[in-house]
């Protein structure tokens, strides 16, 4: 065969080959509808894989927050076809208006013709189990799973937060969320939103006319895995807390209780509060109106580090503390109970540190002060007390007051510190003295310090002038990691050894006979505590407020307790405050008529 012959033949096969293949596709196409019918009937569909989120447990695995499965109903425009409406409305339990309300909606938005929205969001799964037998009938509409968030125990509310719905701004801020997300709204959930939320994933897969789904691609670079979040164990006592929450029900308070040796938060309770699940599901947003139009109990705010109230006398131990480190006292130093020039209580006369503690004279603590503010280094008064507070104001700054002591609970305030800036704003420069700023020493005011502060100072005179940033999660992930930032010591500027006379008359408060503390006395555990009581304007009922840690040899918790309007602080505050450290550190209670005279208490107190 010549070389003409071989191209002949070749093209000759070329020509049969294709002339087959248009038979082929024109009997697929035209002759045969039924292949064209099935390819119109597959649609390609773009799944989220949304990843279920960090577990959170206590510090002894109880689970705190959970995870539950949910659907959202998900519209794709394009592929609706005719349906019986009113079918579908009684399917989804959703009137016509409704149904066209939410599918304008759906078709407004960008894209909308070809990319799935939700239609109606946060099935439960019982419901979704009816839909789900129908939703072949309803071409277009598809389900599509995802998690909320779930509190077996119903406590912890306001630390443990909520999670909710990305806002336009929290889109614009990072890329990775998109309209329809959820995200970390508050609490621990809000902090570490980026190791609970873990990553989602896609799957792309088609689906037939029934709306069943026919298979994914093979090719494996279409589908990304979703990676679930990483689970927080927090430094919460689940027992403590639910205990705490008990005890200050219908009152209105804070209790803020700390381990010293790590700073991790142990409780941390504000009255009135909810139910955790209140915030989650489809009627989170009506529920969330309700609870923020309450301007009463004010249930959505975190009076633990929110609140910033005037310390009363539990500040005469910071005063002390300073003083004894200044050199302007020793613990013999006795002063006189000189209540002309301000008022004090019991039958004491002239103490030394130790007593006046225990007393909480409010005469020695005057002059304590002016020693400090007025030391006489200066001959003019005025120049004297902007020196002495300047120096004063900075060793009260190593306490961790005004700031937010670098915790982990976010919307923490700072409290206040006042300073020569704030007096010469209010009085003028150089025109106040000692006698205009002193109801600072005994903790009255200008001064503002939160429940969480208050705890921290009840945890650094256990520790023995340094402490660790309280914080509510003590281990991320498999690995159980603390971050860095809470294992670094801050120390006070007052040396260890000053604290002693001040542990000593904490503890003669609560254990000797007529001590202002006796009611917060635990059987067997040496408890060292400090009474105060915050002046209100009459009618308004007193603060009752109290600081403790225990055992006094080798302290396991430090706490603060603030019950607002309930007068003394050893009448209200100290028996809370015992009630809580006995549970922790026995997981009982002795005298069950104590605990039963603060169940029964309610605001306002009588």
């Amino acid at each position: 065969m010549n070389l003409g012959n071989r191209q002949i033949v070749i093209i000759a096969i070329v020509v049969v080959t294709v002339i087959i293949f248009i038979i082929r596709l024109f009997t697929l196409q035209v002759a045969d509808p039924s292949w064209r019918a099935h390819a119109a009937d597959l649609t390609e569909r773009k799944i989220t894989i949304f990843p279920s989120r960090g577990l959170i447990f206590d510090r002894n695995k109880i689970l705190m927050v959970s995870n539950k499965a949910v659907y959202d109903l998900m519209i794709i425009p394009r592929d609706i076809k005719d349906f019986d409406t009113l079918a579908f409305c009684s399917l989804v339990k959703i009137d016509k208006a409704e149904f066209k309300l939410r599918y304008d909606r759906a078709v407004k938005k960008p894209n909308a013709n070809y990319r799935p929205s939700v239609f109606i969001k946060q099935i439960p799964p019982e419901d979704y189990a009816v839909i789900s037998e129908q939703l072949y009938k309803y071409k277009g509409f598809y389900g599509q799973p995802r998690t909320l968030r779930d509190y077996p125990r119903k406590n912890g509310a306001l630390v443990l937060g909520d999670i909710g719905e990305v806002d336009q701004n929290e889109i614009d801020k990072n890329p990775y969320y998109k309209a329809g997300d959820y995200i970390g709204k508050s609490g621990v959930e809000r902090v570490y939103e980026a190791e609970l939320r873990g990553r989602r994933g896609t799957r792309f897969v088609l689906v037939d006319v029934l709306n069943n789904t026919m298979g994914s691609y093979a090719e494996a670079q279409y589908d990304t895995i979703a990676v679930g979040g990483a689970d927080l164990i927090s430094t919460l006592d689940a027992e403590l807390q639910a205990y705490g929450e008990l005890l200050m029900g219908n009152k209105r308070g804070s209790i803020v209780a700390i381990e010293p040796s790590t700073g991790e938060i142990l409780a941390m309770v504000s009255s009135p509060s909810y139910d955790p699940n209140l915030l989650v599901g489809r009627n989170r947003g009506a529920n969330y109106k309700l609870l923020k139009a309450d301007s009463i109990q004010l249930p959505l705010y975190n009076r633990a580090i929110k609140g910033v109230y005037r310390p009363g006398s539990i500040w005469k131990m910071v005063q002390a503390l300073v003083a004894l480190e200044q050199g302007a006292i020793t613990p013999e130093t006795r002063i006189r109970c000189n209540r002309s020039i301000i008022g004090c209580h019991g039958s004491h006369s002239y103490d030394d540190l130790e007593l006046a503690i225990i007393h909480s004279c409010n005469p020695y603590f005057r002059e304590v002060f002016k020693k400090m503010i007025q030391p006489g280094d200066e001959s003019n008064r005025f120049k004297d007390s902007r020196a002495g507070l300047e120096k004063w104001q900075q060793m009260i700054k190593t306490f961790g007051f005004g700031s937010d002591l670098g915790t982990d609970v976010p919307g923490a305030k700072d409290g206040f510190v006042p300073g020569t800036k704030y007096y010469d704003n209010v009085y003028g420069e150089l025109r106040w003295a000692f006698s205009t700023i002193y109801s600072l020493s005994i903790g009255e005011g200008e001064m503002g310090i939160t429940p969480l502060q208050m705890a921290n100072l009840a945890a650094i005179i256990a520790n023995g002038g340094y402490y660790y940033s309280p914080h509510i999660v003590k281990g991320i992930g498999a690995e159980g990691k603390k971050p860095d930032r809470f294992l670094e010591k801050h120390q006070t500027c007052v040396s260890p050894q000053h604290f002693d006379v001040v542990r000593n008359a904490m503890r003669k408060v609560v254990e000797e006979p007529g001590g202002t503390g006796s009611r917060a006395r635990i059987k067997g555990i040496s408890v060292c505590g400090k009474t105060g009581t915050v002046e209100n304007v009459p009618p308004i009922e007193d603060h009752s407020v109290f600081i403790a840690f225990a055992p006094m040899e080798n302290p396991k918790i430090a706490i603060s307790v603030y019950v607002e309007n309930a007068g003394f602080g050893g009448t209200w505050a100290g028996p809370i405050a015992s009630l809580m450290m006995e549970k922790y550190l026995t997981d009982s209670i002795a005298d069950p008529a104590k605990e039963l005279r603060i169940l029964e208490a309610t605001y306002p107190f009588p």
